[in-house]
C-alpha cells in the first residue's frame, strides 16, 4: 500500500534490514499464530522476517513492481493491492473478518490512507489476542563525529523535498502518527517505542541508501541535484573513503497493539 514509487533495485539494496529479534517479540504477543498481513511490504523483507513464526503470510503492497520483486517464501503469498480495492475486498483477500493474527507495516504506514488502514485492520485483526506493529526509521543516523554534522548539513538541505504532511511522521518519530490501538507495551499513541537498526556498509552502500530517498527523485523532478558531485565528494571524504566499511546506527520507532474493548 506504497504511495511513493521507488526505484526497485536500488530499494532493495539499500535499505537497513529489520532485526530478526523484532519478529519474537511481536510473535510473542499474539494469542495465535495462524496468519498474518505484512501491508505495504515492498520486497517482502518483514513478511519473511514474520513467516518464520506464522502458518501463513499474506504480504500485500500498491506498487506492482515492488510486489513482482518480492522475496520468495513458502509461507508469503504476494498480492497486488491497488487503491481502487474496496474495503471490503482487501478483507476478504486477506482472511475475512477476525481472522489475522499479526498485522505489520515496515516503514510504509505514514504513506497510507491511515482511515481506511485502520478500519481494515481492526476488522481483520482476531480478537481478542491480535495484534497491529507499525515502524520506521528517520534520515537521522550516527556514523563517526566526523561524518555525522556534514550528513546533518546534507539532511536538512534534503528535507524540503520529502512529501508532507506524510514525512512528517517519520521526522516526527511518529509520536505524531494516530494510532487507535490498546498498548501492548512495545509503544503507544504519542509515545512510540525508541530501537535502533546497526547495518555495516561501504560508502557506497550508504550513498545507495541515500539515492533510495524519496526526496532525491522529488528534488531532482524540480531540477536540484542534491547529490551533486561535489556534495558526494564531501561526504565520501567525511566517511574516510569510498572503499572504507563503517557501521550506521539508524534511529528507528515503533508501535504496536490490539483492539481496544
Amino acid at each position: 500500500m506504497s504511495v511513493v514509487e521507488y526505484e526497485a533495485d536500488i530499494y532493495l539494496d539499500a535499505r537497513p534490514t529489520y532485526p530478526a529479534d523484532w519478529y519474537s517479540k511481536l510473535a510473542a504477543l499474539s494469542h495465535h499464530h495462524h496468519l498474518a498481513w505484512d501491508a505495504g511490504t515492498g520486497n517482502g523483507q518483514a513478511a519473511t522476517g514474520i513467516a518464520e513464526h506464522y502458518d501463513r503470510v499474506i504480504a500485500t503492497d500498491v506498487s506492482e513492481t515492488m510486489i513482482n520483486l518480492g522475496k520468495p517464501h513458502r509461507k508469503v503469498t504476494y498480492h497486488h493491492t491497488p487503491s481502487s480495492m474496496t474495503e471490503d475486498e482487501m478483507v476478504d483477500l486477506i482472511g475475512g473478518e477476525n481472522s489475522v493474527d499479526l498485522i505489520t507495516v515496515a516503514t510504509a504506514v505514514h504513506w497510507f490512507d491511515l482511515p481506511r488502514f485502520y478500519a481494515i485492520a481492526k476488522r481483520l485483526l482476531r480478537k481478542p489476542g491480535g495484534i497491529i506493529a507499525v515502524w520506521s526509521y528517520t534520515t537521522e543516523m550516527a556514523v563517526s563525529p566526523e561524518f555525522d554534522p556534514v550528513m546533518t548539513r546534507f539532511t536538512e538541505k534534503a528535507l524540503p523535498y520529502f512529501k508532507f504532511p506524510e514525512c512528517q511522521y517519520v521526522v516526527d518519530g511518529y509520536k505524531s502518527l494516530p494510532f487507535p490501538f490498546e498498548s501492548v507495551g512495545l509503544g503507544s499513541e504519542g509515545m512510540p517505542m525508541e530501537l535502533e537498526i546497526k547495518r555495516t556498509v561501504s560508502f557506497e552502500g550508504f550513498l545507495r541508501m541515500v539515492r533510495s530517498w524519496s526526496a532525491i527523485g522529488a528534488a531532482k523532478e524540480k531540477g536540484v541535484e542534491l547529490l551533486s558531485e561535489d556534495v558526494v565528494k564531501e561526504l565520501e571524504m567525511a566517511w574516510g573513503g569510498s572503499e572504507l566499511v563503517r557501521t550506521i546506527v539508524y534511529k528507528t520507532f515503533m508501535l504496536a497493539g490490539t483492539v481496544r474493548k
